[in-house]
C-alpha cells in the first residue's frame, strides 16, 4: 500500500530523527493530580492534596509537623491522607514527593509550550470529561425516557436527598412541581424520612427518585431500604454504578462528580436531573402544558419574577 503524504512525512521524520520521539514525562503537578485523583478523598484531605500540588517543590521536604501547620490540619490527618492515596505512611509519601520535586529541578522541559492549567481550570476539565461520558450514555436515551414516564405516573412522587445531596433533590423537586401535581421532598433522615416514605406509599405512590452523592450517607442507604420494603421502586442518581446504594435501587443513573476542588461539583448529576425532568414533561404533554400555563398566570398575577 502506498503511504499517504502525511504518513510519508511522519516516516521521514522518524528516520531522520533516529525514530519516534519518546513520550514526555508528566510534570510533577500532573503526576500528583493523577496520584490524588484515584481515591475518594474527604474535603480535609483534598486541602492537603491541593497544597501539595501547588507547593510540591517546598512541601516535599517538610516534616509532618510542618506540613500539618502549613495546611491547617492535624498530624494524624496527614497520616490518614498518605494512607488514603496508597502509601504506608507520610515518610513513604514524602519520598515520592521528593523524587517529583528533584525531577522538576533537573530542568526537564514541559511536555508542550502550553501553560499547565491551574486548579480551577483542571476542575473544569474534569467536569467536561464527566459531561462527555454522560453524552455517550445519552446516545441511547431509552432508559431515561422509560424512568421519566414512570416518575410522571407516580402520584405522589417522592424525591429523596440527604446531607450534601439535598441541593440536587431540591432542584429536581422545585422543577418537578411545575409539571407534576404531587411531589414530596424528603431531606431529613431517620424516622422523619421513614414516615414520609411510608405515607407516600399509602397515598398511592410507586416511585422514589433518590440522590446520593459522595460522601455517601448511611441514612440514604437505610431510607432506600425502607422505601423498597414499603413497596416503592427506587431510581438512584449517584456517582457509582456498583456498591451498597446501587444494590438497593431498581434503576441506577451513574454520573461522575467533579472532585478536583475541596468540595465536589455536580455538572453531570444536574444535567441528568434535567434529562429526567424533560422525560417527565414529554410523558404527559397535555398535563405539562396545562400546569405550566397555570403557573405562569399565577407568577404574573403575584409578580414572582422581575421583568426583563
Amino acid at each position: 500500500m502506498v503511504p499517504s503524504p502525511q504518513q510519508a512525512r511522519a516516516q521521514a521524520s522518524a528516520i531522520t530523527s533516529g525514530g519516534p520521539a519518546p513520550a514526555a514525562e508528566p510534570s510533577p503537578t500532573s503526576a500528583l493530580r493523577a496520584l490524588f485523583d484515584g481515591p475518594r478523598l474527604s474535603p480535609g484531605q483534598r486541602r492537603i492534596a491541593q497544597y501539595l500540588i501547588e507547593n510540591v517543590a517546598e512541601a516535599a521536604f517538610l516534616s509532618i509537623t510542618d506540613l500539618a501547620e502549613r495546611v491547617g490540619v492535624s498530624q494524624p490527618s496527614v497520616t490518614r491522607f498518605a494512607t488514603a492515596v496508597g502509601f504506608s505512611g507520610y515518610p513513604a509519601l514524602r519520598e515520592r514527593l521528593q523524587a517529583l520535586a528533584l525531577s522538576a529541578r533537573s530542568g526537564a522541559p514541559e511536555a508542550s509550550g502550553v501553560p499547565r492549567p491551574n486548579e480551577l481550570q483542571a476542575a473544569v476539565d474534569a467536569e467536561i470529561e464527566n459531561l462527555e461520558n454522560l453524552r455517550r450514555d445519552f446516545a441511547d436515551p431509552a432508559r431515561v425516557v422509560e424512568v421519566g414516564r414512570a416518575l410522571s405516573r407516580s402520584s405522589p412522587l417522592t424525591v429523596l436527598g440527604l446531607r450534601i445531596s439535598v441541593s440536587l433533590a431540591e432542584y429536581f423537586a422545585y422543577a418537578a412541581r411545575r409539571i407534576h401535581p404531587d411531589v414530596r421532598l424528603v431531606t431529613r433522615g431517620g424516622s422523619v424520612a421513614y414516615d414520609a416514605l411510608l405515607q407516600s406509599r399509602e397515598a398511592g405512590g410507586t416511585w422514589v427518585l433518590a440522590f446520593a452523592m459522595p460522601r455517601h450517607a448511611q441514612e440514604s442507604l437505610t431510607a432506600m431500604r425502607v422505601a423498597r420494603h414499603a413497596g416503592l421502586r427506587v431510581a438512584l442518581v449517584t456517582d457509582l454504578a456498583l456498591g451498597p446504594l446501587a444494590d438497593e435501587a431498581d434503576v441506577v443513573f451513574a454520573t461522575g462528580t467533579g472532585s478536583r476542588l475541596v468540595f465536589d461539583s455536580y455538572a453531570a448529576p444536574v444535567l441528568m436531573s434535567a434529562a429526567l425532568l424533560q422525560a417527565m414533561t414529554d410523558a404527559d404533554p397535555e398535563r405539562t402544558h396545562a400546569r405550566l400555563e397555570e403557573y405562569e398566570q399565577v407568577a404574573e398575577q403575584h409578580a414572582f419574577f422581575l421583568k426583563d
